[in-house]
């Protein structure tokens, strides 16, 4: 093991000392108690096995067979989420096949950012996560089963799962992937397409044929954002199956892996607290999440979300733990926004199985795991191979098979991960490097202060952005509205950055990985709202951010530090259902902590 991994771990380990004690005392006494079938009265065990049919109806109440409890994020809108309608129905047979029970326990919200972009049902994206583990707990809160099964793939939705499983500690956990859309329009055709519409060379209806063929079946997104990268982490850290995360929907393959998924299930049931999440999920595994997050150049999105999860699992990790990981953790993967490969070309090109193999071959990731298929992250280095009509798990590819979507850790991409932390008198913030050129890593220019994406946007059409600047957008923050992400500046900004001008982002908001090739310092913290300095910038005044150094400076600080800071009239922000999140608004972590309202700090 690299020496520095195991000192961060172990630092890690002691500041989480005392939260993860209590979480594994809370979890054991879970255990002891067991589910409820074996207790409930005659009238309360009836109405949890009303729906069943007779046989089902004798296994559960006679406690003689295993449980298997649901939660599905479907829906048809997202075509990631549409792969699921009929897996209730598919798992439930092979459920029976594998001498177990399945019940969906219960659904949770999912909603897709790629329709809310720029608009105000945004705000209500960040805190959905927090939602969907509300659901998730509510649809465990029968206590009826003995292991779960999630159905979740895009941005929110898989943490908030996480989340909401890791109240449920004690029971065996399995995510089951949709997989992937296959490939429409190259990447860099997509990118080509966007940045003639916003510089006025195509039309509405040429841009919408470019976007359909890019995101055109059922399937997740193929680009390399929280969605992928979700799947990433569930598969680094044990929580799915070996080399299942893009496998495209709808195949045989597909379909074998998701019994395989079940039958692991029902038989992790059986071993009481030996694989329950909260025996994968350990101060080992977070580490390793965040090794693949930086390994990959992964979404922005997780240094917020893997605060979260951890949390809920008693673990207190921070962006200082990633910044320090990220400056010796190796860059092996280019996949849109950082490359021109998307998750298809990746996979076929050894994807998870040699991404995990070649960080395990050079100490940069903790061997020593528990993960649904036993103990030992090796066993991720596999892939699934169908042999006589079932999944057989055998060694992957011990070499890239496409050296420009994946290199080992020997020759990478980068000898540094792709996320950093920027500090300075401006506050806290994390910037993506992945994508960004060396060239650009620093910049400093004045400022141009934005209160709304549509601001910059209009002043790009006008012409009135051909020069060097900084453009700063406060008032983003999950204590404002909620923490939107800001796509819709990426296109301007990136158009500006390829006319030769030094143009930067400084926001409280998010952008997740669509900041691209433009340096962005994101989730800045203190926020606006809180006081922070951000709200005292004004238009003209010179900013420095500094990806090599991880600085972000204001100059003439002590001057400005004494204005007032901005105050602005926000438009109404109770419609599309912000008015119910308004005491999310109130009681929300900052981004540091994971911008929860329901986890405390």
């Amino acid at each position: 093991m690299h020496k520095r991994i195991v000192e961060i771990t172990k630092r890690i380990t002691e500041r989480s000392k005392a939260s993860r004690s209590a979480y594994l005392n809370e979890v054991n006494e879970m255990f002891e108690e067991g589910v409820y079938r074996s207790t409930l009265s005659c009238g309360n065990l009836a109405h949890s096995f009303a729906g069943c049919n007779t046989t089902e109806k004798a296994e559960l109440s006679g406690n003689m067979t295993k449980n298997l409890g649901l939660v599905t994020a479907y829906n048809d809108m997202l075509s990631a989420h549409r792969v699921y309608e009929n897996y209730p129905e598919e798992l439930r047979g092979y459920a029976q096949k594998h001498n177990a029970v399945l019940q969906v326990a219960g659904g949770v919200p999912a909603m897709c950012d790629g329709v809310t972009q720029g608009k105000d049902g945004m705000e209500l994206s960040l805190f959905s996560r927090d939602v969907i583990a509300l659901s998730t707990s509510v649809g465990l809160s029968h206590n009826v089963f003995d292991a779960v099964l999630c159905l979740g793939i895009c941005d929110k939705i898989v943490p908030g799962l996480m989340m909401g499983c890791l109240n449920y500690g004690h029971l065996p956990v399995v995510f089951v992937p949709g997989g992937p859309m296959p490939s429409g329009i190259s990447n860099d055709e997509k990118a080509r397409i966007r940045r003639e519409f916003a510089e006025g060379k195509i039309d509405r209806n040429t841009l919408l044929k470019g976007e359909s063929d890019s995101y055109h079946s059922p399937g997740t997104c193929t680009f390399y954002g929280t969605a992928n990268s979700n799947q990433m982490l569930m598969e680094i850290m044990g929580m799915q199956l070996p080399g299942s995360s893009f496998v495209n929907p709808d195949t045989v393959h597909r379909n074998l892996l998701n019994e395989k998924a079940v039958e692991f299930a029902a038989e992790n049931a059986k071993l009481g607290l030996e694989r329950s999440i909260s025996r994968i999920i350990n101060e080992k595994s977070i580490v390793n999440a965040i090794i693949g997050l930086l390994a990959t150049g992964g979404s922005t999105n997780h240094t917020i979300h893997l605060i979260a999860i951890a949390k809920a699992a008693g673990i207190i990790i921070d962006w200082e733990d990633m910044s320090e990981l990220s400056s010796f953790i190796p860059l092996i993967t280019r996949m849109y926004p950082n490359g021109s490969a998307d998750v298809n070309h990746f996979h076929a090109a050894g994807g998870m199985c040699y991404v995990i193999k070649t960080l395990l071959d050079h100490g940069l990731l903790h061997e020593d795991v528990m993960t649904i298929m036993g103990q030992g992250l090796r066993k991720f280095t596999k892939e699934s191979k169908i042999r006589e009509g079932k999944i057989n798990f055998e060694n992957g590819t011990d070499v890239s098979l496409n050296l420009n979507v994946i290199r080992s850790a020997e020759d990478p991409f980068s000898k540094d991960g792709g996320i950093k932390i920027l500090k300075g008198n401006i506050g806290r913030s994390v910037v993506k490097t992945a994508a960004v050129d060396p060239e650009n890593r620093i910049v400093e220019a004045p400022a141009i202060v934005f209160h709304e994406q549509s601001d910059l946007i209009t002043a790009f059409k006008n012409d009135e952005l051909n020069k060097d600047f900084i453009a700063v957008v406060p008032f983003q923050g999950p204590k404002q509205n909620g923490m939107p992400e800001l796509h819709n500046l990426t296109p301007s900004l990136t158009i500006l950055q390829k006319r030769g001008h030094k143009v930067g982002l400084i926001t409280d908001g998010r952008m997740s990985g669509a900041s691209g090739k433009v340096p962005a310092a994101i989730h800045l913290t203190p926020e606006a709202i809180e006081g922070g300095p951000i709200a005292k910038i004004r238009t003209g005044d010179i900013i420095r951010i500094d990806c090599e150094n991880g600085t972000l400076e204001l100059f003439d600080f002590n001057s400005i530090s004494k204005r007032s800071p901005t105050i602005i009239q926000r438009k109404n922000n109770t419609s599309l259902g912000r008015g119910l999140f308004e005491m999310a608004r109130k009681t929300v972590s900052t981004s540091e902590r994971g911008a929860s309202f329901i986890l405390p700090d």
